[in-house]
């Protein structure tokens, strides 16, 4: 005897296809302009006065990436980034975890001054001049590699992120470990972390791009050409291509064969390749919901 399945509410069919349109639309919306700029780095330099930025080029070059890729440097500048984004994201969530969980603690002693000194330096900051002083003759760090990490280790609303998700967490699970004699220490490091994946993912992801993207600190600091970043190197070369398209303009020289445009979407694209690659390991950890189960059973 065959069981006939129940049918669902038109209504709710609608509300589905209604959903599914929208979400269909929002990531063509998200999508379409990761497809213009890898089109357009293709794209000959002539054919952008005419076709603009296209999706998929007309005629189609890899005269953009030589020059990108072609530089020697290109490469040395993908480890020295490499190593900033690695290296600072872990010494910038080391930082933000070890004042985040004392100051998510009710009874620890002046956190309320604490947490105001740390909040007043998100409405003032030292200025320029000040800075530049204090890194270069203070703290010797000019043309030092640490000059990209230690000045940005520490982001204070990255820290009230951090301190209000450790205090969403349950209070038995620390309560029923202080029972038990452990120390503040061994619950962070054995009993919060562990359920604060998502948290810790997430602010590691905010440090990671500040750090990947990170060239201001280059431009005044880093002289030493073995220590450039990718993201200066990159704007370096977008430069230049500028200041050879003014020369040509003034002397009467053609622009076909100076793929300024194309130059400029390829550098995007060589600049988020790793970032986009990334991003999908790190996504199944924003889902939130770790410790609802924790204190169960």
């Amino acid at each position: 005897m065959s069981v006939s399945k129940k049918k669902k509410p038109e209504g709710e069919v609608l509300f589905r296809i209604v959903v599914y349109g929208i979400a269909a639309i929002f990531c063509i919306y998200c999508i379409f302009p990761f497809a213009v700029v890898i089109g357009s780095s293709f794209e000959t330099e002539a054919n952008f006065a005419t076709n603009g930025f296209p999706i998929i080029p007309k005629d189609f070059t890899l005269n953009a990436y030589r020059i990108v890729l072609g530089d020697s440097q290109i490469f040395k500048a993908y480890g020295i980034t490499i190593f900033i984004t690695a290296a600072g994201t872990l010494f910038s969530m080391f930082l933000t975890v070890t004042m985040a969980y004392p100051l998510s603690l009710k009874k620890l002693k002046y956190r309320n001054y604490v947490t105001f000194f740390v909040y007043f330096t998100m409405l003032f900051g030292g200025g320029l001049v000040p800075t530049y002083i204090l890194i270069t003759r203070t703290l010797q760090l000019k043309d030092n590699i640490f000059v990209m990490i230690l000045p940005v280790a520490f982001g204070a609303w990255n820290m009230f992120l951090m301190r209000n998700f450790f205090a969403g967490i349950p209070k038995e699970l620390s309560e029923s470990a202080y029972i038990d004699g452990a120390n503040d220490g061994r619950i962070l490091w054995q009993i919060i972390l562990p359920v604060s994946i998502p948290g810790i993912a997430t602010i590691s992801l905010f440090y990671a791009l500040g750090y990947w993207n990170q060239w201001f600190n280059a431009m005044l600091y880093i002289e030493n050409q073995d220590l450039v970043p990718l993201q200066y190197l990159l704007m370096r070369m977008l430069r230049n291509a500028e200041a050879i398209r003014e020369m040509a303009r003034s002397t009467g020289v053609p622009l076909g064969d100076i793929p300024a445009n194309s130059l400029r979407m390829a550098t995007t694209v060589i600049a988020i390749g790793p970032v986009v690659l990334f991003y999908p390991f790190v996504q199944k950890y924003f889902t939130a919901g770790l410790t609802v189960g924790a204190i169960k059973g």
